[in-house]
């Protein structure tokens, strides 16, 4: 089963970093996604908001935290997660969150400015071809489960 989805929405508030206890880090912010459609009947334009809670792991949240701030207009591309937890008065509670694999600004009304991080500091040797050592995208590494708060 396939769970892919991809929103274009704005940033509704600046990324926030935290780091799980084994020291990984994770980024969280919202997006407001908008859809506009013109009523037959009435001729007025009407719209609906959904708002979204993105998560994103590693090198990838530390670049969203340093280059998405509030009001962005971005492109998420990622998975749906579930997760649950109990609160401290013992009510279960759940939520849905975007687990993004990629996270890119729209160009659709802005411009933006690309800047590549140099990758050569030893952690993986430029030029194999085998990609061994290279987690799997904006997947936290050695991450044992735990919720980073």
């Amino acid at each position: 089963m396939d769970n892919t989805v991809t929103l274009v929405g704005n940033v509704t508030r600046d990324p926030e970093i935290r780091y799980t206890p084994s020291g990984q880090t994770v980024a969280t912010f919202g997006l407001a996604v908008n859809r506009r459609w013109q009523n037959k009947a009435t001729n007025e334009w009407e719209e609906q908001v959904s708002f979204f809670d993105v998560k994103c792991w590693s090198q990838m949240a530390e670049n969203v935290a340093e280059s998405v701030p509030r009001g962005t207009r971005v492109i998420v591309t990622g998975r749906l997660e579930q997760r649950s937890w109990e609160t401290d008065n013992g009510e279960k509670r759940s939520k849905v969150e975007v687990v993004a694999d990629e996270i890119a600004p729209s160009l659709r009304w802005a411009t933006a400015q690309v800047q590549k991080i140099d990758r050569r500091d030893g952690a993986s040797s430029g030029g194999s071809s085998g990609g061994g050592g290279r987690p799997i995208a904006n997947e936290p590494t050695n991450y044992d489960g735990e919720e980073p708060f």
